[in-house]
């Protein structure tokens, strides 16, 4: 069966009214961030019933009348508001722009993390690095530059990064339990969220944490802030360094939202050291947000525009893969898929591979 994404089923007028939406997205994007940052969202909500007018909120919020127009104005061609005989009423979207968690996750790490770096995609595609990383520093990599970066921009990454991880840690543990893992290795395990929790749900199983040094001294402190430390260990590595192996005698080999943070050669060599330190009946589970396996377009969409994340500001060569991608991948480091688990969490697919 041929599987097809995307169409071309639109009118000629409703095309290139799109083609406007994208012309001036960045711009009525800054829009809804004022509406919802500056109260008028907020104010609409909690006046729902009767409507209230631009005087109204002006005077309400202390801002000038014009202010308040002109972003009205805004938020009616954005869906996010009504109007009737000069009364502003919120939409079911100014509601989600709001008080979605999902919605404030997303726009928060597009506006502090990505816009202003964003500016510099086309640079990024053609060096095949991210040159938008340069508004923030020097680095090579954002992973690199994370324990450095200004505390708004760490703020909206790790809400971001945590949000989806989130709510799908609690469903992948009895898979990963379920063959009485007792030694996992959490590779590219960030701050220590994961294993943490782990530790805290089963009382029989030692981990290590296997990331950059940076990473490796914040998952160091929150591990002993938690009391683990007699069950989760740590191991500094540079990742991307294919000739470095590492460390062996595990029974389970962890990797959450990771693998997307590499070119699919750098992907391969993870793989093959992930081969290399798991025992012969060991498993090594994947969790990832594959774009080709969600239910719903906004969660495609979402995850496409986190591919330029990757693209622009992350390292200049990763993104969220196609699922064909990452099995051709498995199948080539000498792994085999036992389980694919889809619906995880928010979007998430659960891999579990062993050795051939």
């Amino acid at each position: 069966m041929k599987i097809t994404f995307g169409n071309d089923n639109k009118t000629a007028l409703q095309s290139k009214f799109d083609a406007q939406k994208i012309a001036f997205g960045p711009i009525m994007f800054q829009a809804a961030k004022a509406l919802r940052d500056l109260g008028i969202l907020d104010y609409l909500l909690k006046n729902r019933h009767q409507g209230v007018t631009i005087q109204d909120i002006a005077e309400a919020l202390k801002l000038s009348v014009y202010g308040v127009k002109v972003l009205l104005e805004a938020g009616l061609s954005l869906e996010m508001v009504m109007v009737e005989e000069d009364q502003y009423v919120i939409t079911k979207t100014g509601y989600f722009l709001l008080r979605d968690e999902l919605t404030r996750v997303n726009m928060d790490f597009v506006q502090d993390v990505n816009y202003l770096g964003m500016f510099k995609l086309q640079e990024s595609i053609q060096e095949g690095k991210p040159a938008g990383l340069s508004v923030f520093g020097n680095w090579n990599t954002i992973y690199e530059a994370l324990a450095e970066l200004p505390p708004q921009v760490r703020k909206s990454w790790f809400a971001f990064d945590h949000f989806y991880s989130d709510y799908a840690f609690p469903e992948v543990l009895p898979h990963i339990f379920a063959g009485n893992t007792k030694k996992m290795l959490d590779v590219g395990g960030n701050t220590g969220k994961f294993s943490i929790f782990c530790a805290q749900n089963n009382p029989d199983v030692f981990l290590t944490i296997l990331d950059l040094p940076g990473q490796v001294a914040e998952a160091t402190k929150n591990i002993e802030e938690a009391g683990f430390s007699s069950r989760i260990s740590t191991h500094a590595l540079n990742l991307l360094d294919g000739s470095i192996a590492f460390p062996t005698g595990y029974d389970a080999i962890w990797m959450s939202q990771f693998l997307d943070c590499f070119s699919q050669d750098e992907i391969l060599s993870l793989l093959q050291r992930s081969y290399n330190a798991l025992d012969e009946s060991g498993s090594l589970f994947i969790l990832e947000t594959f774009w080709d396996l969600q239910d719903f377009e906004a969660s495609t969409y979402s995850l496409h525009g986190t591919s330029l994340y990757f693209t622009a500001l992350a390292n200049g060569n990763s993104q969220m893969y196609h699922s064909n991608d990452m099995k051709g991948l498995i199948e080539k480091a000498g792994m085999k898929i036992d389980s694919v688990i889809q619906g995880i969490g928010v979007s998430h697919t659960l891999l579990k591979c062993s050795k051939k």
